[in-house]
């Protein structure tokens, strides 16, 4: 958490940080939930939305990706690091209390939560 910051608590009554963690640790199911369930807190809400977008957009290609012999299985590995990499980026930056934004994603996200 950076130095100064007062961490705010969420409408389940965790740390902000904690709780936008917990939203990317299985991927788009919690995000889901974390999603629904925060009705407060635009921190959590972002994270959530980011994770939820995502990490269900890895699993529909990756789903499609594994129909196709060879080409689509090494995609598909390839897809899969470039998840875990994801994952780790996505719960450190939200557990140190910053608007992280992934690629693409982290625009749909914050436009989600400022609505």
């Amino acid at each position: 958490m950076p130095k100064g910051k007062a961490i705010k608590k969420t409408s389940l009554g965790l740390d902000e940080n904690l709780e936008a963690l917990l939203a990317y640790v299985l991927g788009f199911i919690t995000g889901i939930v974390f999603w629904i369930i925060e009705k407060e807190n635009n921190f959590v809400k972002f994270h959530a939305v980011q994770s939820t977008i995502t990490f269900g957009a890895l699993f529909i290609i990756g789903l499609i990706l594994g129909f196709i012999p060879i080409i689509g299985w090494l995609l598909g590995f390839i897809l899969w690091i470039i998840g875990i990499i994801l994952w780790i980026l996505g719960m450190v930056k939200a557990y140190n209390g910053e608007y992280y934004k992934f690629p693409i994603v982290g625009d749909i996200a914050e436009k989600q939560v400022k609505h």
